[in-house]
């Protein structure tokens, strides 16, 4: 039998398990997409019942078949979801969307009494963003659901849930607690004080190339304690890359520009322009600017298209024009976001009737969305950067209108795109190596 890594890669639409042999090629994949259900307050969340089971029957089918043998399993997931258990180890909750509404004057507390919103957010890196604050969501269940959170004995990320499902062991990893989650002192890199203050006590981050050894029906297997998908995919072009400075930009349902080689401590300034930092599985930080883009794209070509009466997916069908893009960077307009991007991420379509095609239209969008991407990348460069590339993965890798824009804008960088498919996988997978 191949023997191979198992990696679950849980995204917001889709949920993949990929195997690697030990080349780190794919050698199978095999993907899921389920309905969300509504949680205990009527708002949509994932249905964590249906994951689990599926990620379960899917190494449990894998095994039974014979074809590959399973040496390691790791997970990547998205940030900002957080699983409640009790003494027993039995789930609380639902899994609370990172959308889900809330006050921030409700929890502004703990702002006060860590220096108000400017100052906690420095030194947490994370920008004052509700719920997907993974800390707010603790005291927000603490606060709005006592019942509840009087029988929470232990608090894991989602990657950690994940790796509990076969090792039943309580876990951290730097990459999930760093992740915008208002829970790390960043000038100390250490949990920050005020989980002290409110009585909640978390694990100890581990070394997330360090697996625990489980026996899963039956077989021995090294379990990762799993990460945060945006920072496994820094991992394969952090192997391959030598020592060159680079940005990553992981795109989807956001784009994420991620900077491993800036040393300078974050600035007001730049968290008040959506920077943040995130670490390495290695406790090393981030500098990133991380913008809800992908889903301003969503939301804006379907209004387009309603409004040239085409079909949804009609964006597919736009090429490039090159000459279009340098008239439309030459003029520097922003037609669509005058005032940068509002609360419902909608485009300003009342200036459609300027142009004659949707073709037109787009192009100004995707410039629009790329000048914000290169603001981004800009707040999160040092001094005394020496910035050579900008790698792209994700879904906007493949839209030449943005990569052609970036390019007029960056034209001292090369633009490139990883010769890896699935980088968040892969980076889980390599941090398995030692086990295969």
């Amino acid at each position: 039998m191949k023997k191979v890594i198992a990696v679950v890669d849980i995204g917001k639409t889709n949920k993949k398990i990929f195997l690697f042999d030990d080349s780190f090629n794919v050698v199978s994949q095999n993907y899921r997409q389920f309905n969300e259900v509504k949680d205990d307050d009527g708002f949509p969340c994932d249905d964590l019942d249906a994951i689990e089971e599926w990620i379960l029957s899917e190494i449990r089918r894998i095994q039974s078949e014979g074809n590959y043998k399973i040496k390691a399993i790791n997970f990547s997931t998205h940030g900002a979801s957080l699983v409640y258990l009790n003494e027993k180890g039995e789930r609380l909750t639902p899994l609370y969307n990172y959308l889900k509404p809330l006050e921030l004057a409700d929890y502004s507390f703990i702002y006060d009494a860590n220096g108000g919103v400017g100052e906690f957010s420095r030194q947490t890196a994370s920008p004052a963003y509700g719920m997907l604050n993974a800390g707010m969501q603790m005291i927000w269940l603490k606060n709005k659901k006592p019942d509840v959170w009087k029988n929470v004995k232990y608090i894991l990320h989602y990657p950690q849930y994940l790796s509990y499902l076969f090792t039943k062991e309580i876990t951290a990893d730097y990459t999930s607690i760093g992740a915008h989650t208002a829970i790390w002192d960043f000038d100390h890199m250490q949990y920050h004080k005020w989980l002290k203050d409110e009585g909640i006590a978390l694990p100890e981050p581990c070394n997330g190339k360090v697996a625990i050894k489980a026996e899963v029906n039956g077989e021995p297997i090294a379990i990762g304690s799993g990460l945060h998908d945006s920072s496994s995919s820094l991992i394969p072009i952090l192997e391959s890359n030598g020592d060159d400075d680079f940005v990553l930009l992981s795109t989807g349902t956001w784009i994420i520009a991620m900077n491993p080689f800036s040393k300078e401590t974050l600035t007001a300034h730049q968290l008040k322009n959506n920077c943040l930092c995130f670490m390495t599985p290695l406790k090393k930080q981030v500098k990133s600017s991380m913008q809800f883009l992908g889903h301003v794209h969503e939301v804006n070509t379907k209004a387009f298209c309603d409004h040239y009466d085409l079909p949804e997916n009609y964006f597919l069908n736009v090429g490039l024009n090159k000459k279009l893009c340098e008239d439309i960077i030459s003029e520097g307009k922003q037609v669509f976001f005058p005032n940068k991007v509002p609360e419902d991420y909608m485009a300003d379509l009342g200036q459609l009737k300027r142009y004659d095609s949707f073709e037109k239209a787009y192009h100004q969008l995707v410039y629009e969305i790329s000048y914000l991407v290169f603001e981004g990348i800009q707040l999160i460069l040092d001094s005394d950067s020496n910035l050579r590339s900008i790698y792209i993965t994700g879904g906007f890798n493949k839209n030449d209108i943005f990569v052609e824009c970036l390019s007029q804008m960056l034209p001292e960088q090369k633009i490139k795109f990883p010769n890896v498919r699935n980088a968040s996988a892969l980076g889980a997978a390599l941090l398995m190596k030692q086990y295969l």
